[in-house]
C-alpha cells in the first residue's frame, strides 16, 4: 500500500493503460475525494479530456459520482467527483473481550460498526460465528450499498497477509490458524487479513494523524496488548516475512512483569489496558467507554497510574525515535487516551532522552480516528484490489 500523502503523479503517456490512469483516478477520489475535475487534472498531470472520460468511466462502473460545484467559485467551476461510498468493506477485529464487525465505504466511511462482547477470547470458529450472526442482523445496511468488495480482517498477532494465516495471536490463543479460508466459505466473499497494528498505521497515514508524514511510527493498545506499525518513506515497513512492528515487547523496565513472551518487562506488560480499568474499577471498556471514564475527574490514584504508565510508556518512545526517527509518533487505543490525559508528561520525557534532539523535534499525536481506527485499516485490505484494477 502506497502512503497518504499525495504527490503529483507523472503524466499519462502513450503507455499508460486505461486500468492504471482508472486505477490513479479513483486511489485519489478514495484517499482524499471529493476532488473537482480541476484538482484531478493538476494531481495526475491528464489533460482535462482525459480526466472527464475517466471519470465517466468510473461512474460507469459504480465506483464513482458527480455533484455540482460549489456555488460562488470564480470562473468556471468543474464538478466534483466523489468516490462512491456504497461500495463497501466488510471488516471484523476479533478482540480478547469482543469480536467488532462493521461496514466501511470507500473513502474511509464507516457506515456501521457492532461491537459483540464475549466472556472468554474467541476462537477462529467462534469469531466466524459471530460474524456471521451479526451481518445477518445488519442485512438492511449491506442491502443498502451498491457493492460487497470483500472482507477485512484486523488481528492482534502474526498474520500473513498473502493467505491470511495467523502464525501466532497468543492473547487469543491461535497459533497456525487459517482464517481467511473458513470466513470466506462461511460469507462467500473474498477475505483479507493482517495485523492490526499494522492496519492502524495504514489508516491513520491514509486518513488520519500521519496524513501529512512520510515517517511514522504508530503504536496501537487494546485489551490484547500492545503492537505497532512503521511507515517509512511513506510505505509500511512489513519486514522479511511480513510480521515487522511487534513493538510491544520492546523491554522498557528490566526484570519488570513476566510476558507471555518469555521476557519481564516488555512494553505491553507495563503499559496495560487492565491495570488502568482496575483503577478506573471497570471490568472493560471499548475506546469510547474509556475515554468517558478518563474524561471525569480523576483520583489519586488513577493519576498515579496514569503517570506510571507514561513513564514506561516514555522509554520504548524514546528507543523508536532513536531507531526510526520519524516525523511523527502517533498512539492508538488506550494508549491514545493515557497521551490524552498527560500529554505534556510524555512529550518532556521523550524530548529529554532521545538523542542528539531528535525526541524535541518527533510530533506526538493521538491517533484521529478513535474508535473507527481499525475498522478503516482493514478495510484496506478489501479495497485493494478493486482500487488497483477498478474496471475487473
Amino acid at each position: 500500500m502506497e502512503s497518504g500523502i499525495l504527490s503529483a503523479p507523472a503524466p499519462a503517456g502513450r503507455g499508460t493503460d486505461r486500468s492504471t490512469s482508472l486505477s490513479r483516478i479513483l486511489t485519489l477520489l478514495h484517499r482524499s475525494g471529493p476532488l473537482s475535475r480541476a484538482d484531478l487534472t493538476r494531481l495526475t498531470g491528464y489533460n482535462r479530456s482525459t480526466v472527464g472520460t475517466l471519470t465517466a468511466d468510473l461512474a460507469s462502473l459504480g465506483l464513482a459520482y458527480e455533484t455540482d460545484p460549489p456555488a460562488g467559485r470564480v470562473g468556471r467551476p468543474s464538478p466534483l467527483v466523489h468516490p462512491n461510498e456504497r461500495v463497501a468493506a466488510v471488516v471484523v477485529h476479533p478482540d480478547v473481550d469482543a469480536v467488532t464487525v462493521g461496514l466501511v465505504g470507500l473513502g474511509g466511511r464507516v457506515h456501521r460498526r457492532v461491537r459483540h462482547d464475549t466472556v472468554t477470547p474467541p476462537s477462529v470458529e467462534e469469531t466466524v460465528s459471530i460474524t456471521r450472526a451479526v451481518l445477518a442482523g445488519m442485512a438492511p445496511d449491506l442491502a443498502a450499498m451498491d457493492r460487497i468488495a470483500g472482507v477485512g480482517v484486523a488481528v492482534p498477532g502474526l498474520t500473513r497477509t498473502s493467505d491470511g494465516h495467523v502464525l501466532l495471536a497468543p492473547h487469543l490463543g491461535w497459533r497456525n490458524e487459517p482464517l481467511a479460508a473458513p470466513l470466506s466459505q462461511a460469507l462467500g466473499l473474498p477475505v483479507f487479513a493482517g495485523n492490526d497494528a499494522t492496519l492502524g498505521s495504514v489508516a491513520e497515514s491514509l486518513f488520519g494523524a500521519a496524513v501529512d508524514t512520510g515517517n511514522a511510527v504508530y503504536l496501537n493498545g487494546s485489551a490484547s496488548g500492545i503492537g505497532g506499525g512503521i511507515i517509512v518513506a511513506g510505505a509500511p515497513l512489513r519486514g522479511a516475512d511480513g510480521y515487522a512492528g511487534e513493538l510491544g515487547h520492546t523491554l522498557v523496565r528490566s526484570g519488570g512483569e513476566p510476558c507471555h513472551c518469555g521476557r519481564r518487562g516488555c512494553l505491553e506488560t507495563e503499559v496495560n489496558l487492565d491495570r488502568l480499568l482496575d483503577v478506573l474499577g471497570l471490568d472493560r471498556a471499548d475506546q469510547d467507554t474509556l475515554d468517558a471514564a478518563m474524561e471525569q475527574p480523576q483520583t489519586a490514584e488513577v493519576r498515579a497510574e496514569v503517570d506510571r504508565q507514561l513513564d514506561q510508556l516514555a522509554v520504548a518512545l524514546t528507543n523508536f525515535v532513536n531507531i526510526f526517527n520519524p516525523e511523527a509518533i502517533v498512539l492508538g487505543g488506550f494508549l491514545g487516551t493515557l497521551f490524552a490525559a498527560n500529554q505534556q508528561r510524555l512529550v518532556d520525557a521523550v524530548a529529554a532522552e532521545s538523542m542528539a534532539g531528535l525526541g524535541q523535534r518527533v510530533q506526538l499525536r493521538r491517533a484521529a480516528l478513535r474508535s473507527e481506527l481499525l475498522l478503516v485499516g482493514a478495510a484496506e485490505l478489501a479495497f485493494a484490489p478493486v482500487l488497483a484494477a477498478p474496471s475487473k
